[in-house]
């Protein structure tokens, strides 16, 4: 399985979905799994890649939260939880879209 964690230096909610996804992992018992950090710093590299914003995950390079729209660049990221709009995915979505992949 590979884990790649997308971000720009910028938006303080990255390192919030890093521990998010350790304990993620710890619950799916994949603590074995190490998550790739990846810079993006510049605006052309974010629309090149086609990144919606700070943090993304990719599982396997896929994003299991896709964003719905056509925007990138170097934002924050905002997801649908359970709770309501999050600047990160919870634990138990993580979870969810780790167990999807195996």
């Amino acid at each position: 399985m590979d884990i790649e964690l997308l971000y720009f230096a910028g938006c303080p909610n990255w390192t919030v979905a890093q521990g998010h996804l350790a304990a993620a992992l710890a619950a799916a018992g994949r603590s074995d799994v190490d998550v790739k950090l990846r810079a993006v710093e510049t605006d052309e590299e974010a629309q090149a890649m086609r990144f919606p914003g700070s943090p993304t995950i990719h599982i396997d390079g896929r994003d299991p939260f896709p964003a719905a729209a056509d925007s990138y660049g170097l934002t924050c990221r905002v997801y649908s939880t359970p709770g309501g709009l999050a600047g990160v995915p919870t634990v138990d979505q993580l979870v969810q879209a780790l167990t999807r992949t195996f």
